[in-house]
């Protein structure tokens, strides 16, 4: 995307095109994709179908059920340090610890699945979204869409309070309702959008914060800034390096670069327009009190992501407690040698090796 218009601009626009497909049907059949069928859902639809899915889900994804989640949130979290500060050497993982398990629990609560199938589905999650062999990861996809099947079956013959209970129940005001593999769908981006973004969220936003000793500082003396913080840690190391892809319904100039209709594939550098000068000042320079609003870390346009509220929110749980928790807590690792996620899309460490005082 580099040309005449700033990397952020051409992001931005491209992000907002509707030249670019999120359907998968009007890929290029000469592009080698293959990928686990995840149902239908916002991130691989267009207008219509994508206005009404997104409506149908809006309307019980709302500010007050993100807000209603905050205390379970809060619990979880003390209840996860709490297991983290036992150890008696003082060392732990924390995507391990915390980053992974917090967002997954939350999302188990949002999906209703009881408390005796988590870590059967935890270990699902893990293996469909960070297994490097196509196999595992097909096997677990396909036990998950099994079990959700059956978990969608069960609220609709004994809802609960949980989300998944609404969709499932829920109509607009026309009637409207999902359709049991929309319902899949909406179930599998909730795991993917709402779960393996926070998870890389807090690692990426930790790992920022240690190896910026003067940023912890300022952020260890007064607390109250956590919110601009959490923003600064999306844009300077967001857990998105690309969205998920889009194709080419007409001929579409990105920068200086004129790419052919026909179902081309255009995947946007997140990670790229979020270091943007023009955009950013100083962008390579960690600034915790720098205004970062802006930013495409969770998308733009229809496509922006409908559970960043809810990301936003969990991100500034995690650090603001485990930085009032664990005040001396430093990097158990040198930088270089972290491990990260392969892939172009997530951009997270695969562990994140932390000390403390107990």
């Amino acid at each position: 995307m580099r040309g005449s218009s700033s990397e952020y601009e051409a992001g931005r626009a491209a992000l907002a095109d509707a030249r670019l497909s999120k359907d998968w049907n009007k890929a290029s059949p000469s592009l080698p994709l293959g990928a686990i069928y995840s149902g239908p859902h916002t991130l691989r639809a267009d207008p219509p179908d994508h206005t009404r899915l997104r409506k149908l889900v809006a309307r019980e994804f709302t500010s007050r059920r993100v807000a209603e989640l905050s205390p379970r949130i809060q619990k979880t979290t003390d209840a996860l340090l709490d297991r983290m500060l036992t150890a008696p050497d003082g060392r732990a993982d924390l995507v391990a610890a915390l980053s992974f398990p917090l967002p997954i629990s939350v999302i188990c609560e949002l999906l209703g699945v009881p408390d005796l199938d988590r870590e059967s589905f935890r270990t699902w999650s893990n293996h469909a979204l960070g297994a490097t062999d196509p196999e595992a990861r097909k096997a677990a996809a396909t036990s998950m869409a099994r079990y959700m099947a059956e978990l969608v079956q069960g609220k609709r013959q004994r809802p609960g309070d949980d989300l998944m209970s609404a969709l499932i129940h829920g109509t607009d005001d026309d009637g409207d309702t999902l359709s049991h593999d929309e319902l899949l769908g909406m179930a599998w981006l909730l795991l993917v959008a709402g779960h393996e973004t926070t998870v890389n969220l807090i690692s990426n936003g930790v790992l920022a914060l240690l190896t910026h000793p003067q940023q912890l500082a300022a952020l260890r003396t007064d607390l109250s800034p956590v919110d601009t913080a959490v923003e600064e840690m999306l844009r300077y190391e967001g857990p998105l390096e690309t969205p998920t892809y889009r194709f080419t319904t007409k001929p579409v100039t990105i920068g200086d670069t004129l790419i052919p209709g026909g179902g081309e594939l255009v995947l946007v550098a997140l990670a790229d327009a979020n270091r943007d000068p023009a955009r950013f000042p100083a962008p390579d320079r960690f600034d915790i009190s720098r205004n970062s609003r802006g930013h495409l870390a969770f998308g733009h346009g229809i496509h922006h992501c409908l559970g960043a509220p809810l990301a936003r929110l969990e991100a500034r749980i995690a650090v603001r407690t485990l930085l009032e928790r664990c005040p001396d807590l430093t990097l158990d690792i040198h930088p270089a040698a972290i491990t990260w996620r392969p892939g172009m899309m997530i951009r997270g460490p695969r562990s994140l090796p932390v000390r403390f005082t107990r």
